[in-house]
Order: structure tokens, then sequence, then C-alpha cells
């Protein structure tokens, strides 16, 4: 229990930079920043959704799918993180307005916020939802980091979006996330051996 307070202050923490990134640098230029951004901008693009509600909408119902493997706490944890992530994405879109934006400094500003972000909250072993949950699974499976497969999945769905919406959506999507993911592993990695240490076979059983 002594690790609660840690833990709770980096995934919202995470959760908040997360949206920092998001909500004022990637999504007000139509940048995915990953899969359930991309689905997130096609519901907003088709139902005129707003993003935060439909990015949480995503990635909740991506998360369903690793509940009965990762367990109901890790989803617990994961809902607070996207929770306050599609927050802070609200708050910065709502509230704060950058008068003239550069492409190129939104981009790669925007990707590394989100990897901060992102990668706050898988050191915890706390998904940011969407696919990092899929991207989660198998690196706890294969005990490798998630940047690689959160690359796969999320360009996955760049395509779709990108087929739907604008074929540049692609380049500048894979350019956040080749820079995003790596900022991710970066930090997933620095003394990797506390998260291992903490979240064994049977961390589902385990206090903290």
């Amino acid at each position: 229990m002594n690790d609660f307070p840690k833990k709770s202050t980096f995934v919202f923490l995470g959760g908040i930079i997360q949206g920092l990134g998001m909500g004022l640098f990637l999504f007000p230029q139509s940048i995915p920043s990953g899969g359930a951004g991309g689905v997130a901008i096609l519901l907003n693009h088709f139902f005129h959704m707003p993003i935060g509600p439909a990015l949480w909408l995503a990635n909740f119902s991506l998360l369903l799918f690793g509940i009965s493997y990762l367990g109901k706490r890790f989803a617990v944890w994961t809902i607070l993180g996207m929770t306050m992530a599609s927050l802070s994405i609200n708050f910065f879109e709502t509230y704060v307005t950058i008068p003239e934006r550069n492409l190129l400094f939104g981009l790669v500003m925007g990707s590394i916020i989100l990897g901060i972000g992102v990668g706050l909250l898988m050191r915890q072993g706390v998904s940011n939802g969407g696919f990092g949950v899929l991207a989660y699974m198998l690196a706890f499976k294969r005990n490798i980091a998630p940047g690689k497969p959160l690359f796969f999945f999320n360009g996955t769905i760049f395509f779709i979006t990108a087929a739907v919406i604008s074929w540049k959506i692609i380049f500048l999507a894979l350019m956040s996330q080749w820079i995003s993911t790596r900022i991710v592993d970066m930090i997933y990695n620095y003394q990797s051996y506390e998260v291992y240490e903490v979240y064994t076979i049977d961390w589902r059983h385990k206090k903290g």
C-alpha cells in the first residue's frame, strides 16, 4: 500500500501530460496520436462527437479485450489514466489556444509530450488505453518494450483514417508515432527492473 500514493501521482500526471500533447498540439492539426486517436478523429468526422469523449469511448472499448488477461485492477488504473487524458484534452482544446501554429513544431512537441505521458503510465504497469492495451499485453508476455507493437497496431489504424480523411495524415501520424514510441521505450526501459519487480505473472494478487 506504500506505493499507492506514488502510483496514483504518476498515473494522474501521465494522463494529464498525455492529454497536453494530444489536445494542445496533435489533435488541433488532425494528427492522430495513436490507433484510438485515429478512431476518435473518425467518430468526430462522421458523428461530430467531441474528441475527448470519442477518445474515451474508443479507449474503453479496446480496454474490454484486456480485462480478462490483465485483471480488473489493471482496468481500473487504465480507466483512471485515460479519463485524466480525456479531461486534459478537453481542457487544453477549450481553454488554451496557440495563435500561430507551426505544423512541424506541433508534430515534434506533441509527440514528445505524448510519449512522456504514455511512458509514465506504462512504467506504472498501466496502459494508456486503446491499442496500448494490446501493446502492453504483448510486451508483458514477451518481456519486450511496448513501443514497437504499439507502432504496428497504431499504424494500421492510421491507414484507415487516412483513407477516409486525407492521405497526408499517414506521414504525419507515422512520424508522430515514430517519435512518441521511442520516448515511451526510453522511459519504460529506464531502470525497467523496477517495473518487473512489482508486476510479475501473479501481479493481480499483489497489493500496490
